[in-house]
């Protein structure tokens, strides 16, 4: 279990970040395997979890939340227009969300589940060409005014065409529209092409995030030359 600390929404000082270690050090909730929250968030809960249990800890991913200021969107655009994606594109998001899952190592239980509630709230925009779907961008579900932009996935031989980019921008548009007055995005900062895009679109930074692992003590260490 990753806990998600909501910091991006509301800062957490770091004594309550602490006790929330403790507390649940204290229930026995050993089984939590990581943190997953604001750079300095994460790191606090790590530093006292590692503490109270002796487990390690080590950095799986690390991501930049960002927040749509002024849409940018690309000019000149790319050829095609965007349309909200429908069941009969299940199959072809299914295979493409799996893609995404492989490429990015991005945590998705079940790609199908996850194209089915976008379906269901018309929450993914693909950008066609000529009749042929070349790119997707999905969004969350709005909450309290605030819905995030995720799962942007273009074919690797469709890349660098500005499809992923123009996608993006429609689905933005798309909520900003629907009257949407927060639109985020995570991005994975060992990525510069993505971070670089988002914010030509109009993206502005606004927190860094790290998921971070958790292992017991105990664990054995592989022999060297084998993946662990």
């Amino acid at each position: 279990m990753h806990p998600a600390l909501p910091s991006a929404a509301l800062p957490l000082p770091d004594e309550a970040v602490r006790a929330l270690a403790r507390t649940l050090a204290g229930n026995g909730e050993r089984q939590i395997t990581g943190v997953n929250a604001g750079r300095g968030t994460a790191e606090t809960f790590a530093t006292a979890w590692t503490g109270l249990t002796g487990a390690m800890s080590s950095v799986e991913q690390n991501h930049r939340l960002y927040r749509l200021g002024t849409l940018t969107p690309p000019d000149p655009a790319p050829p095609g227009r965007p349309r909200t994606a429908t069941a009969a594109d299940r199959d072809l998001l299914v295979t493409w969300y799996a893609g995404f899952a492989r490429e990015t190592q991005a945590l998705i239980n079940d790609v199908a589940v996850q194209v089915d509630d976008k379906l269901g709230h018309d929450g993914i925009t693909l950008w066609e060409l000529d009749g042929r779907p070349v790119a997707c961008a999905g969004i969350s579900r709005t909450v309290a005014g605030m819905a995030r932009v995720a799962l942007v996935y273009t074919p690797p031989e469709l890349r660098g065409r500005g499809y992923a980019g123009a996608a993006t921008a429609a689905v933005s548009r798309a909520a900003r529209a629907a009257g949407v007055r927060e639109v985020l995005l995570f991005t994975d900062l060992g990525n510069p092409t993505s971070n670089a895009l988002y914010q030509r679109l109009g993206y502005r930074p606004l927190e860094d995030h790290l998921v971070l692992s958790f292992t017991s003590a105990e664990r054995t260490v592989p022999e060297q030359g084998h993946p662990s």
